[in-house]
């Protein structure tokens, strides 16, 4: 759509410290999304500015300097770690004949990579459709009006023109399938409401380890690296826990600072998974030094996607990058689980998880011994398949003695689904 520089793989990266915070990045945190990118960094441009330049985001000079590093180095692109107007993109790529990218791009680039499900595809060539749709201006400079004469007359438009029609055309038909995903995702919820399973949302900084944790509680085989959005597109599990039963995990994608508002728009849908959750598990890494940091961007994004009133338990990842710290469960004043310190990648801890998830998400449990005939062995198969049979013997006469633990609601269920029989196999 553009006659624009192509862009490659061979990169400049420049970085700029404004004093002000809501506009500073971090500079380790930029060389992990490009190495996310599959982007070779060539060298790294700094420099100080109180406030950006208004047509080259840079001073003049070091406009000068990121040129002559693209010379020196031959680079295809020129990587910023700040969001830039389409002005400056454009002024910055006339100046350096060379394809330029800010970091929303690069993230919606990432994002683009990873994703995997058509939801996934869709809501990020959303995201990247609105992003694009305010860097049209003069995308077509070698074309003005369509031609006209005989068989060449169109319809009047410029070519810009064009492309924003296309764009906009192009983006309400991608909204119209995301409502139709979003509506079955409503479905889905709804289900699991009817049948009282509460979701437990794995939410935090990208990288701080939650799909590792993931994978470990459930035996699931999402994919987890040692990289910055290495997990898209949400998972759900099944998972068991003691005194409370079925629960569903959902894993999501991480948060990071300065999180585009379009990823969090295009991405709504899958958020809703965090903001309708019954608890948050907030994973960080706590070997990271910019925790604190890290724990503030999260919390701003869930303030934005309103999810910041759910119950949340903090999950401290990645002690064994710790001295002398033990897995261990910190508790208020009341004895309720606040923290768990665990490590996922070395195993250590995830049995505390458990059992702060079973303490923050038990109900009214049940516990009765049932003497169950031979002729009720499917109600004992269905007993096997709650897995809340603590203990199993049997009597002289051959009846199964089982020793039952099981939520309120559950005995319920079982009770409405025809299993009225149970109230006479109970022994105390």
């Amino acid at each position: 759509m553009f006659d624009r520089h192509q862009a490659g793989e061979q990169a400049v990266l420049v970085h700029i410290d404004f004093p002000q915070e809501n506009a500073r990045e971090d500079l380790q945190e930029f060389e992990m999304l490009v190495s996310s990118a599959g982007v070779n960094s060539l060298t790294v441009v700094t420099g100080k500015r109180s406030t950006p330049h208004t047509k080259f985001f840079v001073g003049s000079g070091k406009a000068e300097e990121i040129r002559d590093a693209v010379n020196l180095y031959n680079a295809d692109v020129i990587l910023f770690n700040h969001a830039l107007s389409p002005s400056q993109e454009k002024n910055i790529e006339a100046l350096c004949e060379c394809r330029v990218i800010d970091r929303t791009s690069l993230i919606l680039d990432i994002f683009a990579q990873r994703a995997r499900t058509h939801e996934g595809k869709l809501q990020v060539e959303l995201a990247q459709l609105r992003h694009m749709s305010t860097r049209l201006i003069r995308g077509w400079t070698h074309l003005e009006r369509q031609k006209g004469g005989i068989g060449l007359r169109g319809p009047g438009e410029t070519q810009l023109e064009t492309d924003r029609r296309l764009l906009r055309d192009r983006m309400h038909n991608i909204r119209g399938r995301l409502e139709k995903v979003e509506k079955q995702r409503h479905q889905g919820r709804r289900a699991r409401e009817r049948a009282e399973i509460p979701t437990v949302s794995l939410v935090g900084y990208t990288n701080a380890g939650k799909s590792t944790i993931f994978n470990r509680i459930t035996n699931a085989d999402v994919y987890a690296a040692d990289q910055l959005f290495a997990t898209l597109d949400p998972t759900l599990r099944k998972l068991h826990i003691e005194d409370v039963g079925r629960i569903i995990l959902a894993d999501t994608v991480g948060f990071i600072r300065h999180l585009p508002h379009d990823l969090v728009a295009a991405f709504k849908a899958t958020l809703t998974e965090t903001r309708e959750a019954d608890l948050q598990l907030h994973v960080v890494d706590i070997a990271d030094e910019r925790r604190a940091d890290n724990m503030a961007q999260v919390d701003a994004v869930l303030e934005e996607i309103e999810a910041n009133e759910i119950p949340q338990l903090l999950v401290c990842n990645k002690i064994d990058n710790l001295h002398d710290i033990a897995p261990r469960i910190d508790r208020d004043e009341l004895g309720k689980p606040i923290r768990v310190w665990l490590s996922a990648r070395a195993n250590i801890g995830l049995e505390l998880l458990n059992v702060a998830l079973s303490e923050l998400l038990a109900t009214d449990i049940v516990k009765h011994t049932l003497k169950i005939p031979a002729s009720a062995g499917k109600l004992r198969g269905k007993l096997y398949q709650l897995n809340c049979i603590k203990d199993e013997t049997y009597d002289e006469q051959g009846n199964c003695l089982l020793d039952v633990t099981l939520p309120l609601r559950e005995w319920n269920k079982l009770l409405k689904a025809g299993k009225s029989e149970l109230q006479g196999f109970i022994l105390n």
